[in-house]
């Protein structure tokens, strides 16, 4: 596999695959960069969303593809926003007005632990019979109010208590080293060490 797609236009996301991806030397576009347009994402999981968007990608393209897809799941709210996260205030999809619907959906809760999932799907073609799937949960609370500028989504609003701090007041290399995603790159990146052992 000398070039992978992307299937994201999430700048991000983008950030942290081009950070995470580094060491395989793997040449990354992503679906912009190609002209691919958004997939939809009609599902009610995160994984078969995930496939949805790497099969879509790779069928337009003819290459192999990554794609993820990840949200915040509340207890309080039945695991909302769950995998309508990035649009949990209607489209177009904004950070600051989701990060308000949160913060106003949890004013009767008392209960504020959630956790950030991600689930990671490698295709090497768009009919692959066998992605290879990779998932990540990381477990904090929802703050009460917004705090750093780092990350992107509702990661000021994601408090982790062990470290007092919320995701967006951590740096690049302590967040990939606990984060949802940085999580699911690691079992992703195993498992095709794996295959790639097998196939020669």
């Amino acid at each position: 596999m000398q070039k992978l797609v992307i299937a994201s236009n999430n700048a991000g996301k983008l950030r942290e695959f081009q950070t995470l991806l580094a060491p395989l030397g793997i040449e990354i576009v992503t679906q912009a960069q190609l002209g691919i347009s958004e997939a939809e994402e009609p599902h009610l999981t995160f994984v078969e969303n995930a496939l949805a968007k790497a099969r879509h990608v790779s069928l337009a393209c003819g290459l192999p593809a990554l794609a993820d897809d990840s949200g915040i799941c509340v207890h309080a709210l039945n695991s909302a926003p769950g995998v309508f996260s990035a649009r949990y205030t209607g489209l177009p999809s904004s950070d600051e007005r989701n990060n308000l619907g949160l913060l106003q959906a949890m004013q009767a809760h008392t209960d504020r632990r959630a956790y950030f999932y991600c689930s990671l799907v490698l295709i090497r073609h768009a009919g692959d019979p066998t992605p290879l799937i990779a998932e990540g949960a990381w477990h904090g609370e929802i703050a009460h109010q917004a705090s750093g500028d780092g990350g992107f989504g509702y990661d000021p609003l994601f408090y982790l208590p062990e470290l007092g701090k919320s995701s967006a007041q951590l740096d690049h290399d302590q967040k990939h080293a606990i984060s949802h995603r940085g999580q699911a790159m690691r079992v992703l990146l195993e498992k095709l060490k794996v295959r790639q052992a097998h196939e020669g």
